[in-house]
C-alpha cells in the first residue's frame, strides 16, 4: 500500500504522565514490554511511573506507584516473570478500591494506563476507565481533590497489551509469553524422548491450558506427538480403544517411544475431564506399556524469555505509547496486538467479548475465532495419524523432495510434513539426498511414512544439503527424473533453492522433464529469500544469537566498563544483526542495507562514552558479517578499543557456524511443518490440474512457484514475478519488511531517530474468519 510516511516526532508526551502495570498471571515477555514503554515513554518526553503489584498497588498507592528513569529498566530485558510484580486484587473489583485507585493516580497527574495482562485485567481496566469521570467526581464531593484536579484529568486513556502464555485472548496471533512457555515444553519434551528412547515407554506429559488448548496443540505438532487432548476439541465416542490401537501400532512400526500431551484442562465428549493419571491408567491397563507423567506446571511460565517474545513485547510497548500519545475522549480503550508480522490495534472489550463467549458458550466456534487454531489441528490430524493404506487414493504420481542450499533448523520437520502429506494424498514420496548435486547423481530413493517419523526436533539437515545450483548438471538431472519418473518437485532451501527453481524453469523449453509443478520453501538461517518475510531457520538462529548475547552481557557487567563487538551471519541481510540487536538489547547494529561511515562509528563510540558515565557499564555491539568490506569486525573492534582508551577496553566474538546448528525452535518446527504441508497441496492441485492424456505437463509460470509469508497470509507467488523483487548481486530482497523496526532497536538504545508510523493507529475490528479465511490466513 503506497502512503506518505507518518513519524512520530509529531506526537509530543510533553505534560503527559503514563502509568504501566502487569497483572493477572506473569509471563515472559512482561519485561522487555515494560522496558519498551518506559523508554518510549521518556524518549517522548513524558513522565513514566511503575505501578508495582498490578492492581493492588495501584490501590494501595504510596511507594506503589513511583516515576522512574531510563537506567530503572536496564537489564530486564532477558529476566522472565515481571520485575514490577503481579498480584490478585480483591479491593479493585469493588466501587471502593477504584475510587482509591483513581485518587492515588490523579495525585500524580496519571491519566495514561498501559496494562499488560490477560482478559481478566484488560476487562477490569476498561469498567475503570469507563468509571473515571464519575469517579472524579465522587473525589470532588468528597473534598479529596478539587474541580479543577477534575478538569484537568477528565479523561482516561487506556492501552491493553497482552500478556498470557495460553495465547487465549482473541485478535491476536500470539500473545506474550506463548513462544517462550513453548520452549520450555518443548525443551522438556526433547530431553524426555532420550530417556523414553532407552526404556521403550511411554509419556503423558501434562502442560497449561484451562481453557485453551493452544500449548498443547502446538507442542503436540512440534514434537511429533502420538496423542493430544485439548478442551476444544473433545476426543470421539471410544477414544480410549482408538487411542491403544494407534499406540500399539506405532510400536509394532519399531518406534521405541510414545509422546502423549494433555492440557489441563481436556475433557471427553460427556464434559468429564481427561486428567493425565487416567491416560497414564489406561495405557498400563490395556497395553502393559512402562508409562510415565509428568506435569511440566509453572516451569512453563519461568525461564529467559524467548527472541521473539522480547521482539513481539519491544514492538507491542512502543505501539502502547504511540496509541496513548494519540488517543482522544472518543477514542476506545485498545489492545496492541500481533497479526501476520503486523502490528494492530483492536478494541478491547470487542475482544474481552469473545473470550469471555468463548469459554462459556461457543466451543463450537473457537476455530472461527483463532485464525491459526484450526490450521494447528487440521495439520495435527494430518500428520499424527496414518490412514491404512486400502483408504489411501493412488494418484500414481511420483513427488520429490529436496534441500538445497546451507543447513536451516526446521528443515526436517518440513521435509517430515511434505513426505506425510503427499502420502496421504496418494503420491509416492522420494527423497533426493544431497541437493541438486545428489540429484545429479541418482541419490534418489522411495521414502515412507515411517523413514522421518522422529524427524521433527532433529537439527541440521538429514536428507543432506548443498549450494550446488542446477545449471551445470541439468541433462543429468533430467534423466533422473524420467527415470523415476518424477512428476513434481518440492525444494526446501535458501536463496539457492529461489536460483535453482529459475534455472530450471528456463531449461523447460530444452528439457519436457522439467514441466512439472515446482514449489519451493524458504529454509535459511539469512532470512534473505525474496517472497517471504520469514524463512525456516531463522528464528532458531535469532535465538541462538539472543542467548549467546544474554551470556556476553552477563560477563561485561561482572567486568565493567566493556564493550562486546559480534559478528552475526546472514551474508549482505541484515535480519539476524538487527533483530539480534532488538532481542538483545544492544547498542548499535551494523548492517549493509543502511550504508554507514566513519562519522557514524565515531558518534557510536561517543554515544558508549556517554553511557559508561551512567550505572549502566558494558556495551554490546552486532555486526552483519558482510556489512562493509572495509569496516571489518576487525576493524571496528580496534577502532572501539583506541576511541575507548581509558574509558572502556573492547572484546570481540563471531558467532560463525553454531547460528545453523542445535535443535529447532518451535516456531520453526511449526513454521516449517504448517507451510511444507500447505505446499504439498498446491502440488496435488497443480498434478491434477496439468495431467492431460496420461502424462504431467505444466509449463506456465504459475507452475513454479515459491510458499512465503507475507504480512498476514502465506501466499504462493510465481518465481519468475520475484525476479522485480530481487537484488541479485547482494542476494537479498530489495524490499524488507524489518528494516521498519531498525529505528525501534535505535530508540530503546537512546539514540535520536524517525521512525515511520504510517501503519500504525489504525484501529481494527475483531472478525470473525469461516475455516476457507483460516486455511489462507495466519500460520
Amino acid at each position: 500500500m503506497d502512503h506518505q510516511p507518518k513519524f512520530f516526532e509529531n506526537l509530543s508526551g510533553t505534560g503527559k504522565a503514563i502509568g504501566v502495570l502487569t497483572s493477572g498471571g506473569d509471563a515472559q515477555g512482561m519485561n522487555a514490554a515494560v522496558r519498551a514503554v518506559v523508554r518510549m515513554g521518556i524518549y517522548v518526553k513524558a513522565k513514566v511511573y511503575f505501578v508495582y503489584e498490578g492492581y493492588q498497588g495501584m490501590v494501595d498507592g504510596g511507594d506503589n506507584i513511583v516515576e522512574v528513569s531510563w537506567e530503572s529498566v536496564s537489564s530486564i530485558l532477558q529476566v522472565g516473570g515481571t520485575v514490577i510484580g503481579s498480584a490478585r486484587c480483591k479491593s479493585f473489583r469493588t466501587r471502593g478500591g477504584r475510587l482509591q485507585a483513581a485518587y492515588n493516580l490523579v495525585q500524580r497527574g496519571i491519566t495514561n494506563l498501559c496494562v499488560i495482562g490477560g482478559d481478566g485485567s484488560l476487562t477490569g481496566a476498561n469498567l475503570f476507565r469507563e468509571e473515571w469521570s464519575g469517579l472524579l467526581e465522587e473525589l470532588a464531593q468528597k473534598g479529596q481533590i478539587d474541580e479543577e484536579a477534575v478538569k484537568k484529568y477528565a479523561y482516561l486513556n487506556i492501552v491493553g497489551m497482552v500478556g498470557s502464555i495460553d495465547n487465549d485472548f482473541c485478535g491476536t496471533d500470539m500473545t506474550i509469553g506463548t513462544d517462550s512457555a513453548l520452549h520450555r515444553i518443548i525443551e522438556v519434551v526433547d530431553a524426555i524422548m532420550t530417556t523414553a528412547q532407552s526404556h521403550q515407554r511411554t509419556f503423558v506429559l501434562e502442560v497449561m491450558g484451562r481453557h485453551c488448548g493452544y500449548l498443547a496443540l502446538v507442542s503436540a505438532l512440534a514434537c511429533g506427538a502420538d496423542w493430544v487432548f485439548i478442551p476444544e476439541y473433545p476426543p470421539e465416542e471410544g477414544w480410549e480403544d482408538s487411542m491403544c490401537v494407534k499406540l500399539s501400532e506405532n510400536r509394532a512400526r519399531k518406534k521405541r517411544l510414545n509422546i502423549i500431551i494433555v492440557a489441563e484442562g481436556a475433557i471427553d465428549c460427556h464434559n468429564k475431564p481427561i486428567t493425565s493419571e487416567k491416560v497414564k491408567d489406561l495405557v498400563v491397563q490395556r497395553l502393559g506399556f512402562d508409562t510415565r507423567v509428568t506435569i511440566l506446571g509453572h516451569v512453563q511460565r519461568g525461564g529467559t524469555p524467548s527472541a521473539f517474545d522480547r521482539i513481539l513485547a519491544s514492538r507491542m510497548g512502543v505501539e502502547a505509547v504511540l496509541a496513548l500519545l494519540e488517543a482522544t475522549p472518543a477514542t476506545p480503550a485498545c489492545v496492541v496486538s500481533l497479526s501476520g508480522n503486523q502490528a494492530v490495534r483492536l478494541p478491547l472489550m470487542e475482544c474481552v467479548q469473545m473470550v469471555i463467549e468463548k469459554v462459556t458458550v461457543l466451543f463450537i466456534l473457537f476455530t472461527y475465532l483463532f485464525r491459526s487454531f484450526e490450521n494447528n489441528l487440521n495439520t495435527y490430524k494430518l500428520l499424527s495419524h496414518k490412514k491404512p493404506d486400502a483408504e489411501l487414493p493412488m494418484t500414481n504420481f511420483n513427488v520429490a523432495v529436496l534441500n538445497v542450499g546451507a543447513p536451516a533448523a526446521g528443515m526436517n520437520a518440513a521435509v517430515r510434513a511434505a513426505v506425510r502429506v503427499g502420502i496421504t494424498e496418494g503420491h509416492k514420496m522420494f527423497a533426493v539426498i544431497d541437493g541438486f548435486e545428489g540429484f545429479a547423481r541418482g541419490k534418489i530413493k522411495e521414502i515412507s511414512w515411517g523413514d522421518v517419523g522422529g524427524w521433527t526436533g532433529q537439527g541440521g539437515s538429514i536428507l543432506g544439503t548443498k549450494r550446488t545450483l542446477p545449471a551445470k548438471y541439468l541433462e543429468k538431472i533430467a534423466d533422473q527424473m524420467r527415470t523415476n519418473n518424477i512428476n513434481a518437485l518440492m525444494v526446501i532451501g535458501g536463496f539457492e533453492a529461489y536460483l535453482g527453481l529459475l534455472e530450471l524453469s528456463a531449461a523447460r523449453e530444452k528439457y519436457d522433464e522439467f514441466c512439472v509443478p515446482m514449489v519451493m520453501v524458504p529454509a535459511t538461517v539469512s532470512n534473505n529469500v525474496p517472497g517471504s518475510d520469514f524463512s525456516i531457520g531463522a528464528d532458531t538462529a535469532l535465538n541462538t544469537i539472543t542467548d549467546t548475547c544474554d551470556r556476553i552481557k552477563q560477563s561485561a557487567s561482572g567486568t565493567k566498563r566493556r564493550v562486546f563487538i559480534i559478528e552475526t551471519m546472514g551474508g549482505y541481510c541484515g535480519y539476524l544483526a538487527n533483530m539480534g540487536a532488538l532481542a538483545a538489547g544492544a547498542d548499535a547494529a551494523y548492517i549493509f542495507e543502511e550504508q554507514f561511515d566513519i562519522r557514524e562509528l565515531q558518534a557510536n563510540v561517543e554515544h558508549l562514552t556517554e553511557k559508561m558515565k551512567t550505572s549502566i557499564q558494558r556495551g554490546l555491539v552486532l555486526r552483519n558479517e558482510n556489512c562493509n568490506e572495509n569496516y571489518t569486525t576487525d576493524f571496528i573492534y580496534q577502532l572501539y578499543s583506541e576511541e575507548g582508551k581509558g574509558v572502556f577496553d573492547c572484546r570481540k566474538n563471531v558467532l560463525g557456524h553454531m547460528q545453523q546448528g542445535g535443535a529447532p525452535s518451535p516456531f520453526d518446527r511449526n513454521f516449517g511443518t504448517k507451510i511444507s504441508a500447505k505446499a504439498m497441496q498446491w502440488i496435488s492441485k497443480k498434478l491434477k490440474e496439468t495431467y492431460r492424456k496420461g502424462k504431467i505437463f505444466a509449463n506456465t509460470d504459475d507452475s513454479v512457484c515459491l510458499l512465503g509469508m507475507r504480512r498476514r497470509n502465506l501466499v504462493f507467488q510465481p518465481v519468475a514475478e520475484l525476479k522485480t523483487e530481487t537484488d541479485f548481486v547482494h542476494r537479498i530482497p530489495k524490499e524488507q519488511w524489518w528494516l521498519k523496526l531498525r529505528p525501534l532497536m535505535k530508540i530503546l538504545a537512546k539514540y535520536k531517530t524517525s521512525y515511520d508510523v504510517s501503519d500504525s493507529g489504525q484501529l481494527e475490528h475483531v472478525a470473525m474468519h469461516s475455516p476457507k479465511e483460516a486455511e489462507t490466513g495466519a500460520i
